[in-house]
C-alpha cells in the first residue's frame, strides 16, 4: 500500500543540498512558497515543477520527485532540454533510467541514499515488474543502467560522471 506521506520532503536544507548536487548539470533550484502551486509540475500538488533548468519545489515536494524531473533533464536529448516546460517527454527507456538516475544520485543527499530513496518510490505508488523498486534495481534495470553508461551519464562503476545527456 503507498503511503505519499510518509516520504522525505525538500526541507529547506535538503533544497540547499539539492542545489550543490545538480549544479554540474546547471540545474537550478527555485523555491516556491508553501501555500502556492508549483510552475511547471506535470502532476500538479506537491510534485516538481521543471521548466527550462529550473526545478522548482516547495518543502512539501518529496525529494523523489525532486531527483525524478532532474533525472529527466539530465537524461534528455538537448532539443528536449532547449523547450522544457512541464512535460519531459521521456520514451519508455529514458523513464527506467531516470529512475535508475534518481536512485543513484540520492546517495549523496544526506539523510537520503538509495535504499531510503527506493523505499520513497514504493510508497509514493512507483510500480516495477518486480514489485518494488529495490527488486527492479537490483534484478531488473540492467537496461537502465547500460542506457545511462551509453549517454555517459554515469560510468561503469555505476557513479555519475556530472555529465547530462549530449545527444
Amino acid at each position: 500500500m503507498s503511503d505519499p506521506t510518509n516520504v522525505l520532503n525538500c526541507t529547506a536544507v535538503q533544497q540547499v543540498q539539492l542545489a550543490q548536487l545538480l549544479k554540474p548539470y546547471g540545474i537550478e533550484i527555485k523555491h516556491v512558497a508553501d501555500d502556492e502551486s508549483i510552475p511547471g509540475s506535470f502532476f500538479g500538488e506537491r510534485e516538481a515543477g521543471l521548466v527550462g533548468n529550473q526545478l522548482l519545489l516547495r518543502h512539501d515536494t518529496p525529494i523523489h520527485s525532486a531527483l525524478h524531473e532532474a533525472g529527466h533533464y539530465i537524461c534528455m536529448d538537448p532539443k528536449r532540454r532547449e523547450n522544457l516546460d512541464t512535460d519531459a517527454e521521456g520514451d519508455y527507456d529514458e523513464e527506467n533510467s531516470v529512475c535508475y538516475l534518481q536512485i543513484l544520485l540520492a546517495e549523496h543527499l544526506t539523510g537520503v541514499g538509495s535504499k531510503r530513496m527506493m523505499i520513497d518510490m514504493d510508497r509514493w505508488g512507483y510500480t516495477f515488474r518486480l514489485g518494488s523498486a529495490r527488486k527492479w534495481f537490483e534484478n531488473d534495470a540492467d537496461d537502465a543502467k547500460r542506457w545511462l553508461i551509453h549517454y555517459r551519464i554515469i560510468n561503469q562503476q555505476q557513479c555519475p560522471t556530472w555529465q547530462y545527456r549530449q545527444s
